[in-house]
């Protein structure tokens, strides 16, 4: 079997990769180990994660909500069973999707695990110990990431649970620890919250979503405390025993040292990162070299030092969000037909899909001024938005930062109802070099959440109406 590429794994960096690949006329096929495309993303991942949150939000919407609208539903009850079938039909649909477009496009698949043989040169070796050999002229890796392991702690998914088994809990556990206040945490911590569970979040760090904006951390912890999830910052897990009976006990102490507690829980769940997927794939055998964090080393055209093999997404540096390895997957792959594929890092948006929404873009006030960049900041409340105001749905603000010299956009950070699409017009806006004037000049309808961006940008210069 010969092809111009062969890629290794199809989330969604490989498979898009793959389908653009084939687009620009190369033979291309993809080896995937699960049954199912899509990767962690859209199995175990963004899709059924989101299908919870937007579940369990609508079920809190009508058990506490409802009644300041008007509608009397009475006390709804919880079907978990069925509200897992929803979320199975999602990834389903997705997963299937996947399949019919590398059909569409001609895409060769195999299923198994990929192992790199040699140069141009890639194993198949299926569940049932068959194999078979692919000839290729290049070959990308797109094998994701693991979820990070806690030392000294055994994730067993059903008392200790990754991400993967918070997905899957067939009751809702009375209490919930959460180990990482990151984004899937705080995304899965809510989820269960709403369904009932007390849960209390233990970060070692003494704040919220590290590496965002620390104002956004701030105002997104008191609201998500006011919704009644506990946070024990600056502390760390020294150990986790499961009991016999089920739950769990959970040692903690003060990160700077200090006298240690014991926390009960029913489930706890682990989630303090991930790590690169490279596991099985023969690269020592083949010198493809890795940083001191595991990451595949690669150039801006994202070429390993071995000729021929490629690399992209989370095995690689940079944010791991599947956007972000979308965008590489067609760039490598308009480059292996002669194009110029590029991807812009400086404007990547990042979300967390609870309620209420964050979203940011671009550079963080900490990282401006430790860059000792000067800008201007400006910042509008929901409260003031006509909308929020009508939807009930005012906590959060828009903050947008720009070059004190130039206005140039440089950053903008989101805490409120819709964020992750509220961020898309500021993506669009930075990309083609706009200025915080360019935004706040731009028309924005009446009334829409999406003014708050358009005052957030006036208020750079000072010139806010609403506020």
């Amino acid at each position: 079997m010969s092809y111009d590429l062969v890629v290794i794994g199809t989330g969604p960096g490989g498979y898009v990769c793959a389908i653009r690949a084939a687009q620009l006329g190369l033979r291309t096929a993809v080896v995937e180990k699960r049954a199912t495309h899509g990767g962690t993303c859209l199995n175990v991942g963004c899709i059924p994660s989101k299908a919870l949150l937007h579940a369990s939000e609508a079920f809190e919407e009508a058990n506490k909500h409802f009644a300041d609208l008007g509608i009397d539903v009475g006390t709804p009850k919880l079907d978990l069973k069925k509200m897992m079938s929803f979320k199975a039909e999602g990834v389903a649909g997705n997963t299937k999707g996947v399949e019919f477009l590398l059909k569409k496009n001609k895409v060769d698949t195999f299923h198994g695990t990929g192992r790199i043989a040699g140069a141009g040169r890639v194993e198949v070796i299926a569940e049932d110990g068959g194999n078979q050999m692919l000839e290729t002229k290049s070959i990308v890796i797109a094998t994701g990431s693991d979820v990070a392991r806690l030392p000294g702690v055994t994730i067993d998914e059903k008392v200790v649970v990754s991400s993967t088994g918070a997905l899957e809990l067939d009751r809702v556990p009375k209490k919930l620890l959460v180990i990482g206040a990151g984004v899937i945490g705080l995304e899965l911590g809510s989820v269960w919250r709403r369904l009932g569970s007390e849960v209390t979040v233990v970060e070692y760090l003494d704040r919220v979503l590290p590496g965002m904006d620390g104002e956004v951390g701030k105002q997104f912890q008191r609201i998500l405390t006011k919704q009644g999830i506990a946070f024990k910052l600056s502390t760390k897990v020294t150990g986790v025993e499961v009991g016999k009976k089920g739950g769990a006990s959970v040692t903690v102490e003060p990160a700077a040292g200090g006298e240690a507690e014991t926390l009960q829980a029913d489930v706890v769940l682990v989630c303090i990162g991930r790590t690169p997927y490279t596991e099985g794939l023969g690269l020592d055998t083949v010198g493809v070299q890795r940083d001191d964090k595991g990451r595949i080393q690669t150039d801006s055209h994202y070429a390993t030092n071995v000729t021929g093999i490629y690399a992209i997404g989370d095995v690689i540096a940079g944010p791991m969000l599947a956007h972000k390895a979308e965008d590489e997957g067609v760039a490598v792959a308009e480059m292996l037909a002669g194009q110029s594929g590029h991807v812009n890092y400086g404007v990547i948006p990042n979300v967390v899909y609870t309620f209420p929404e964050v979203a940011s873009v671009g550079k963080t006030e900490e990282e401006l001024t430790k860059d000792g960049i000067a800008y201007n900041a400006g910042k509008f409340p929901f409260t003031a938005n006509g909308r929020a105001k009508a939807n009930g749905t005012t906590d959060g603000f828009v903050k947008v930062l720009a070059d004190a010299q130039t206005d140039r956009v440089l950053g903008v950070h989101i805490v409120g109802a819709d964020a992750g699409n509220l961020i898309a017009e500021v993506a669009v806006a930075m990309e083609f070099g706009a200025s915080s004037e360019d935004i706040a000049r731009t028309c924005h309808a009446h009334p829409t959440l999406t003014e708050a961006v358009k005052e957030a940008a006036l208020a750079v210069n000072k010139r806010a109406i609403h506020v």
